[in-house]
């Protein structure tokens, strides 16, 4: 990567407070083999939870569903 691609990065990453993020994600794009664990936030885990139980009752998205999801985010 250049140095003009790096340094709008860098301001970008700590202008929001993500640059370990941010820095974990490059590294595993560059095949890092050291895996961090995330932290999920309490709601997180709620919404995890929650969706592990309704794909246990077999509570998935039709196709029309995924596809007007789809549509609506121009994909």
């Amino acid at each position: 990567m250049t140095k003009l691609r790096i340094k709008p990065l860098r301001w970008r990453a700590a202008s929001i407070g993500r640059s370990d993020d941010i820095a974990r994600v490059v590294l595993q794009l560059a095949g890092s083999d050291e895996a961090v664990p995330v932290a999920l936030s309490t709601d997180e885990q709620k919404a995890i939870a929650a969706s592990k139980a309704a794909a246990k009752r077999g509570e998935f998205a039709t196709d029309e569903q995924v596809r007007a999801v789809w549509a609506k985010h121009g994909l």
